[in-house]
C-alpha cells in the first residue's frame, strides 16, 4: 500500500469515523435499529453543496448540513414515538423518503459538482495541493476529536445518563421520570447530525455531492463499530467512543489493503467489489466474539 493510499485510508476513515459515533448513539446507546444514515448522509453532503453555491461559508455549510441531518433523525424517532411505527420501519420510510427530498434539493440533478469551490480545506492547501494528502486528514481529525470529546462530555450530562437509561431499559428509565420519548428524539438527531457531517466533509473530500453517495453508509458505521467493540471492550464512554472511531479507522485501512494488495488484485478483487469486503469483514467482526470464547473454552480444558 502506497503512502497515498494510506493517508487516503486515513482520510476515509476519519470521515467515517463520524459515521460510526453516530450508528454507535442510535444502535448501542439507544438500542434504535436506525436505517435513516443511508439518507441522510447525502443529506448533509447536498445542503453543503447548495450553501456553498449560495456563497454560504463552508463552516456555517458544514453545520447546515448536519442541522439537515439532525431534523431527519428527529422525524424519524417522531414517526416511532408518536406513531408507534417500529423503529426500522420508521427509519426505512425516512431513508426513502430522503431520497426524493435530496432530489428536491439538488434541482433534481443525482450529482452537484464541487471542483474548485470553497471548502473547509482550502485556507491550508498550497496552491498546487502538494500538501492535500495530509492537510485533509489533520482536519477531519480536528471534526473527530471535538466529536467525541463532546459526546463524552454530553453522556456524563444528567441528560446523557437519562438517555443512556432509556437505551438499556426504557421501562424502568420511565418509571424514574425519564422523558423517554425526548430522549429518543434527542438522541436520534445527535446521530444524524453526526452522519450528515460526515457527509458534508465526505463531498468535499471527493469534490463532488452525490446522492450514492449514501449507499451502505449504516453498514460501514456498524462494522466500524462491531471492530471497535473487539478491539476495545468496555463500559466506559470514554473507550466505547474511542473504540468507534478507531474501528472505523482500521475498517478503512483493511479495505485499502484488500485494494491494492496486488496477490489479492492477482485473484480477481476489484474496486467495484468494496461492498462485498465491506459485507466479508462486517461477518468476520461479527463472528470474533464467538470464535474468542471458544478459544478460551479450548484453553481453560
Amino acid at each position: 500500500m502506497s503512502l497515498i493510499a494510506f493517508f487516503g485510508g486515513i482520510e476515509a476513515g476519519l470521515i467515517y469515523a463520524l459515521v460510526a459515533l453516530g450508528v454507535l448513539i442510535s444502535f448501542r446507546i439507544l438500542d434504535f435499529p436506525d436505517l435513516t444514515a443511508d439518507g441522510s448522509f447525502p443529506l448533509g453532503a447536498v445542503v453543503f453543496a447548495v450553501c456553498i453555491g449560495m456563497g454560504i461559508n463552508p463552516w456555517l455549510a458544514c453545520l447546515a448540513g448536519a442541522a439537515a441531518g439532525a431534523c431527519a433523525g428527529m422525524v424519524t424517532a417522531w414517526l416511532h414515538v408518536s406513531f408507534k411505527i417500529l423503529p426500522l420501519l420508521a427509519s426505512i420510510l425516512v431513508m426513502v423518503a430522503l431520497y426524493s427530498v435530496n432530489l428536491r434539493i439538488t434541482g433534481g440533478t443525482p450529482n452537484l459538482p464541487l471542483i474548485d469551490a470553497p471548502s473547509v480545506f482550502s485556507p491550508f492547501l498550497a496552491a498546487n495541493f502538494s500538501n492535500q494528502y495530509w492537510i485533509q486528514p489533520l482536519i477531519i481529525v480536528l471534526f473527530v476529536i471535538a466529536a467525541k470529546l463532546l459526546l463524552d462530555w454530553f453522556f456524563n450530562t444528567k441528560t446523557g445518563l437519562a438517555m443512556r437509561a432509556t437505551g438499556i431499559n426504557a421501562r424502568m428509565a420511565k418509571a424514574q421520570g425519564v422523558g423517554t420519548s425526548k430522549m429518543i428524539v434527542l438522541g436520534m438527531a445527535i446521530s444524524n447530525a453526526l452522519i450528515a457531517l460526515g457527509g458534508a466533509l465526505f463531498a468535499q473530500t471527493t469534490g463532488s455531492a452525490d446522492l450514492a453517495s449514501g449507499i451502505g453508509t449504516i453498514v460501514i458505521g456498524l462494522a466500524a463499530v462491531i471492530i471497535g467493540e473487539n478491539l476495545f471492550s468496555s463500559k466506559r464512554i470514554f473507550v466505547i467512543t474511542l473504540a468507534a472511531i478507531l474501528g472505523a479507522l482500521v475498517y478503512r485501512l483493511l479495505i485499502a489493503f484488500a485494494l491494492g494488495n496486488g496477490f489479492l488484485q492477482s485473484l480477481g478483487v476489484r474496486p467495484t467489489d468494496l461492498n462485498l469486503i465491506t459485507a466479508v469483514l462486517v461477518v468476520i467482526a461479527l463472528r470474533l466474539p464467538a470464535v474468542k470464547r471458544r478459544l478460551k473454552r479450548n484453553s481453560a480444558s
